[in-house]
Order: structure tokens, then sequence, then C-alpha cells
């Protein structure tokens, strides 16, 4: 990698981190940073998290491949990467709620996570401060004008969803600004991980976002085994890739159906809630829970693939692959659904690499970035995944890039348990010290998951990233000059996650 930001990090001090070596950089090294982004567009801001006093940066090098960290000593602030990188705003925002470092010039610093509710302030702080806080009201950006009103939405929603507050502007039908506050569903996941073994705090990673367990649990375990240099033995690499799959197959097939349903076209989320349904019994049956919950652990698996298991897995499969032709068929000759998809929603490209969006958000807008492709981990650095990208950045295409993925997932499940010989499931991690970081690539995106260990091999820090931190305020921009009545569509199109960013 070559570059102004990316040469200006690599002359900071190594700290170990492994596969992927973190810098730290001194106080004015990282207000240069700043400014050396500017240079380099194609370092793309991946994640920003805290420790007390201190400050982590993770960039992806777009051009040549690879992870490169950076991190700044924070006496109660730091210089701020928001004005250089747009993503970093509600990472500064939750570090500033969390951890109580302030972003020096930052582009926004109101509230994100504390609403004022929990009674001490900057709880991951050296110190944090018991002193009672009055519930906050909600700030939002001011409106200039004539002729608009706002919509509130939520907390809470009608049906089982999780909670969060959309703030709509329009003029007319027309949305003319939408704004999202979350936290909510905060939970202290980060503040329960520490002074624990990776092991106990497994389960934690697992209940990050329940839909997304599998990616979760693998990219919180390849962290722990970089950390303590373990590698998952070999039978239990492939199982692990496997149920990745099958959890995104799951969620394709769901979200399909249901962006038809928010379209009001009810048959294909009739049809799609089936097939996922098959696939989760399948999931059952092979593995001994529906949602593959608590079995990916560091080291490797806690429970081996059923005796009988393959069967109900390929079945599923046939099921999905064989019904795919139909409902597409279906989705493509409704006029009124395509009308509806169709032009709705659009997410540019030029900003969804300026937020270095993942998953289907950003393979719908032409980046094509797939960490399994990109930051392979074992079997995938064996393995050829084809990665379908579209240009539209419309909900029709974040449908079609699901479809697409729904047939390259099927295939890879079959490879992988073709490959599958007798051996052990899991290596124990030796307690010791050490630093990891790891990138899975969930159904919405890359999870990225960094982690510390003290000297006793217990959790000293740890940052597990979701992919929705860098969608959800791309939605903000995608439903812009679109009809409120679609916005239901649109967010069903990306799909973000609420609990994975509340932490």
């Amino acid at each position: 990698m070559t570059g102004a930001a990316s040469d200006l990090i690599r002359r900071g001090a190594a700290q170990g981190c492994r596969p992927f070596e973190r810098y730290l950089l001194t106080r004015p090294a990282f207000v240069e940073l700043r400014a050396a982004l500017a240079e380099e567009p194609t370092l793309a801001l991946l994640s920003l998290w805290a420790e007390p006093a201190m400050v982590h940066a993770a960039f992806l090098d777009e051009a040549d491949g690879g992870l490169l960290l950076a991190s700044c000593p924070a006496e109660g602030g730091y210089p701020a990467l928001s004005p250089a990188r747009p993503g970093a705003v509600r990472f500064e925002r939750a570090i500033r709620d969390l951890w109580g470092l302030v972003a020096e010039e930052a582009a926004d610093l109101r509230p994100w996570l504390d609403h004022g509710r929990w009674g001490v302030t900057a709880p991951l702080a050296a110190k944090p401060s018991r002193d009672p806080v009055a519930p906050l009201q909600p700030t939002f950006l001011p409106i200039e004008g004539e002729g608009w009103h706002q919509i509130p939405v939520g907390p809470v929603h009608a049906g089982v969803i999780e909670p969060g507050h959309f703030r709509f502007t329009v003029q007319g039908e027309m949305v003319v600004r939408l704004e999202q506050l979350l936290g909510y569903t905060h939970k202290g996941t980060l503040s329960l991980m520490q002074g624990k073994s990776p092991r106990a705090a497994a389960r934690f990673a697992a209940r990050l976002s329940g839909d997304t367990t599998v990616a979760h649990s693998l990219a919180f375990a390849l962290a722990a085994e970089a950390a303590t240099g373990t590698q998952a033995p070999p039978r239990a690499a492939l199982l692990r890739a496997a149920m990745l799959e099958l959890e995104r197959i799951a969620n394709h097939v769901n979200d399909w159906g249901f962006i038809c349903n928010d379209a009001a076209f009810a048959w294909p989320h009739a049809r799609c809630g089936v097939l996922r349904e098959g696939v989760l019994r399948a999931n059952a049956a092979a593995f001994g829970h529906r949602l593959m919950m608590d079995l990916v652990i560091p080291g490797g698996l806690a429970v081996d693939l059923a005796q009988e298991g393959q069967a109900p897995i390929l079945a599923a499969l046939a099921a999905v692959e064989a019904e795919i032709p139909a409902l597409l068929s279906v989705y493509d000759d409704h006029a009124s659904l395509q009308d509806r998809v169709v032009g709705t929603g659009i997410l540019k490209p030029e900003l969804a690499a300026r937020f270095a969006a993942g998953g289907h958000v950003g393979r719908a807008s032409g980046r094509a970035f797939d960490a399994r492709r990109a930051l392979p981990h074992a079997p995938y650095d064996a393995l050829p995944v084809a990665v379908a990208t579209f240009a539209e950045g419309d909900v029709d295409a974040r449908v079609r890039v699901r479809i697409a993925e729904l047939q390259e997932s099927i295939g890879l499940v079959r490879r992988l348990l073709a490959m599958l010989e007798p051996g052990e499931i899991h290596a124990p991690l030796p307690q010791k010290g050490g630093e990891g970081i790891a990138a899975v690539e969930g159904f919405r995106g890359e999870i990225l998951t960094w982690m510390a260990l003290d000297d006793g091999g217990l959790i000293r820090a740890v940052f597990p990233r979701d992919p929705s931190w860098l969608q959800w305020p791309l939605l903000e921009a995608a439903i812009e000059g679109n009809i409120v009545a679609d916005f239901p569509l649109c967010n069903k199109s990306f799909n973000c996650s609420y609990s994975g960013v509340d932490l």
C-alpha cells in the first residue's frame, strides 16, 4: 500500500496486532493523518473505536487490499476523522457516549447511544461519572424554508421489530430529509465482554445481532484465534463457512420476500417464508439450533454436524434452488411490483464509496467489496467466490444482489460439505496475551472484530463492528426525494441492524 495516509500510518510504532498490524501515532501525526486522507481516497475507513485514553481506526486499502490500523493517545479528546471520512461521524458520537472522548473539530457530536438514562456517563471510561443525568431530548438538524412538516416514527413500531426513531421532514409526500436516532437496544455488550475469557464472552458476540449470530460469532472467534496464534481444525473451518453461507441463504430469501410484501405483493413473501423455514429446520436437524447460535466458538465449534446432518441441508438447498427461477419470473413480470422497486431509493455509487458501504448495499451501488474474496480466512482463501455487482443503486439492484448471492451460496455450501473429512472440531486457546482482528462477510456485509487480551488471556478490550454502522447513514440519503410510502420498501432493502450498532 502506498499513499500519503497509509505511509504516515506505517511510520508509527508497531503494536503487534495480527494478522494486520496496528500502528501507534503521536497526536500531531494523527492530526496530519486527517489531511493526508484527503489525498488518498482509496484508503477507506472501516471502523473507529476506543479504549480509555486511546482511539483506534481501521482502514482498508481498496486499491491493493489489506487492513491498516492506526491509534492515537486521547486524554479527553482526539483529532476527529469525520471531516475527511463522513463514515466516522457515528463512531465519533458513540465514542463520546461510551468512553467520554471528544472528537475535536468533528462534523457532529450529538449524543448517539446515551439517551440520559444509564445512571452513569462514559461507562467505558477509566473513571465513569456517577452523576445523575437528566433524560435527554433528542436534537435534530435545523430545517430552513417553507411548506415542510415533520413526521416522527418510532421508536416503537408496529409488528415484531427492533426499536429506532425516524424523523422525516417532508414537503407534501416527498421526503426532503430523514434522521435516525438509535441506541434503544443498547445492552452494554462491550462491558459485558471485558474481563472474561474469549470462550465465556462468545455468548455475547452471538447475541449482538441475532439474525447474524454465526457471522458475529465467527468474527469474534477469528479475532481471538489471531490474538493467541490459534488455528481452528480444518473440519471446523469448513463447517463454520457452511454455517455462514446457510445464514446468508436464510436471510437473503427472507429479505426478498419482505421487500415484495412492502410493495403490497404478498405471494412472494409467503413462498420465501416457506423456503426460509425449510433452511432453518435443516439447520436445527444438522446442528441442533435453527439459527445456529452458540455453535461457533473461539478455537472451532461447540458441536459437530449431526451424523445424518448433510441430507436435510442438501434437501433445503435443492428446494430453494428449484424455486428461484419461478420466483424471479414472478418478480420480473409483475409491472406493479417493478414500478415500486425500480428507480426507488437510489444510493449513488460515489456516496457508497465515500462511506465504504459493504454487503448488498455497496455491491448494488458498484462497490465490489466482499471480505470472502478481499480479506479471506480459511477456507475461503482456497475457495473462489463470485461477487455480483450492479450500478443502479436502487431497491431492485439490492434485491438482485441478494438473488445472485443466494445462488452462489447454495453452490458454496455444497462444495464445503463435499470437502468434509473426519477430524477434530476444536482447538483450545492458550491463556496468554495478544491482539487480533478479523473480517467476516456476513449477509449484510463485512463484520470487523478487534480484540486485545491481557497476559492471563482475558479480554482487555474488544470492538465488534457491524456492517450497519456504515449503512444506516446511507439509508438517510437514499430515501431523499422519494415519497413517504416508499420508506418501508427502502428500509427493508437495506435491512440494517439496530441491535448491531447499539452495542
